[in-house]
């Protein structure tokens, strides 16, 4: 069940993994990119969890807007404004909501990922964090039924989730960029792996570590 407490226990794990993954983010942004990818998302999750960990709100709606505010501001890159479109999709389906099952999980999860493309213009096989996010989203769409009626636990569906975002995120490296820096020299992206998926990837193993 997804609450104030659990949604904190979340984002420190998340900060835990981006911070022992930081420097191996830096040297994937350094091929393609600014190389401060591992920078900014050890900073803006870190202050996602400190934000989420002293709050008393138990809105989810309410606590995904703050905490939305609180990664961009310590995270002002473009993925940090990305995923920021993400906790804001989430939180407009999570309002008015103090606790959420798999199913209501799972469609702000979609909600999430809907807000992103639609902001960012973006969409699966254009070697971005969608391209981890969509397929760990739809693995938990798929079994969020399932685990509400009991039929196999929320940690299995979390580790099939985070499996299908590791395939998506490594299916990238036959990817061409079409956004961003890498863009500008999209053939030579090929062959590389994609930071912001890495990202994406690490996010759902965190969510398995979470409910394991």
């Amino acid at each position: 069940m997804l609450d104030r407490e659990s949604l904190a226990a979340i984002a420190e794990q998340i900060s835990a993994l981006m911070a022992a993954n930081r420097d191996y983010l830096v040297s994937l942004d350094q091929v393609n990119g600014d190389g401060d990818l591992g920078i900014s998302m050890d900073d803006g999750f870190r202050a996602l969890a400190e934000y989420l960990a002293a709050q008393e709100q138990t809105d989810l709606g309410q606590l995904l807007r703050g905490a939305a505010k609180a990664f961009n501001g310590a995270a002002p890159s473009s993925l940090g404004t990305i995923l920021s479109f993400g906790m804001m999709g989430m939180a407009r389906s999570l309002r008015g909501r103090t606790e959420a099952d798999a199913v209501a999980a799972a469609q702000a999860l979609q909600a999430g990922v809907d807000a992103i493309m639609g902001k960012a213009e973006s969409k699966p096989g254009e070697k971005t964090i969608l391209d981890a996010l969509v397929p760990g989203v739809t693995a938990l769409a798929e079994g969020a039924g399932a685990v509400v009626r009991g039929e196999f636990p929320l940690g299995e569906l979390l580790a099939r989730a985070a499996e299908a975002a590791a395939r998506g995120s490594e299916a990238t490296r036959e990817m061409e960029a079409v956004h961003g820096r890498a863009a500008y020299s999209a053939s030579r992206s090929i062959g590389v792996l994609d930071g912001g998926s890495v990202v994406g990837r690490l996010i759902f193993e965190a969510l398995a570590a979470w409910a394991a």
